[in-house]
């Protein structure tokens, strides 16, 4: 099994070398995300002039939680026009980028990350959202219900509460194998908080037919109580995950990924059990064959005297 990283990793590479090291090149590429978000880098026209665009499903409600803020704030100067068919487009002109390398190596992580840091404005605004409320101590607080379609039939949904932040996840599997598979993993999140060495990390809860209370009034919900092919996976998140800047941002960093994460587990651990059984089939095929008797070869002869071998 590997880490999978934050940031995009193609990104990355592909624009290290000319932006990092100021070398004009051609560029005209696709590159597929998690999650379906999808970047394309080219060069229409010119070698030093670079066009980075993206899209994504969730991009308007996530522009209603401060996506549009962030952009402007983080990489402002090379906001342009969007191209056609995609939510964002940024422009780097090689000749007018900082020269600084370390700016530039900066830069380029930035890119690597815009995914997550767009992803991140409803957690950032559900954190602010709670340091209020607890500040306030409102008796009846009614915060916004961020909700982040960032699949098909798949949401995220983050809602700040009085003395705590909460995180629901709705994940589909498509096969009888994943959701047997996912209910065991799933169960084990939240029989895994018991053992006194990780009593800090947040609260995990899972549910496979009922969605939970916060978002049981949904209309989109109402009809998926017998659907098992969903399950809703809660997490409890208090102000000792997101209190301190460097672990609210990890904390952001990590919750994202539980999706890709919960999924990928579940792949690897059925290719780990079809090796294990193909293996046993192997052990099992040597085993028969050398349990096969073996007939010694017998001479006989026809009446006209020809020999016959017979086995």
């Amino acid at each position: 099994m590997i880490l999978l990283d934050y940031h995009n990793v193609v990104i990355e590479e592909t624009l290290n070398q000319p932006i990092v090291n100021l070398e004009p090149t051609t560029l005209d590429m696709t590159v597929v995300d998690f999650d379906g978000v999808a970047y394309h880098l080219s060069t229409p026209e010119s070698k030093s002039v670079i066009k980075f665009s993206l899209i994504m499903q969730c991009y308007k409600e996530l522009v209603q939680w401060g996506a549009q803020d962030m952009l402007q704030r983080e990489y402002g100067p090379y906001c342009v026009p969007k191209e056609e068919g995609y939510d964002v487009t940024l422009e780097f002109d090689l000749q007018k980028l900082p020269e600084d390398k370390s700016q530039r190596e900066e830069l380029v992580k930035k890119l690597a990350l815009i995914k997550r840091n767009l992803m991140a404005q409803p957690f950032e605004r559900a954190f602010e959202q709670q340091a209020q409320l607890e500040d306030e101590k409102q008796p009846n607080p009614s915060p916004d219900l961020m909700q982040i379609h960032y699949r098909d039939q798949e949401a995220i949904y983050i809602q700040a509460q009085l003395d705590r932040v909460t995180v629901i996840f709705t994940t589909l599997f498509k096969e009888e194998t994943d959701r047997i598979f996912g209910r065991v993993f799933l169960q084990e999140f939240v029989d895994a908080r018991r053992r006194p060495a990780i009593q800090n990390a947040p609260q995990v809860l899972y549910s496979s037919k009922e969605p939970p209370l916060e978002i049981r009034h949904l209309p989109e919900l109402q009809n998926t109580n017998e659907n098992e092919d969903i399950g809703y996976v809660t997490f409890v998140l208090f102000p000792r995950h997101f209190a301190n800047g460097d672990v609210r941002e990890k904390t952001i960093s990590q919750i994202q990924l539980f999706r890709d994460y919960l999924h990928y587990h579940i792949k690897c651990s059925k290719a780990y059990m079809h090796s294990r059984m193909r293996a046993r089939v192997q052990a099992f095929l040597k085993v028969l064959n050398r349990a096969k008797p073996e007939v010694p070869n017998v001479e006989k002869k026809t009446i006209t005297g020809k020999t016959v071998i017979r086995s």
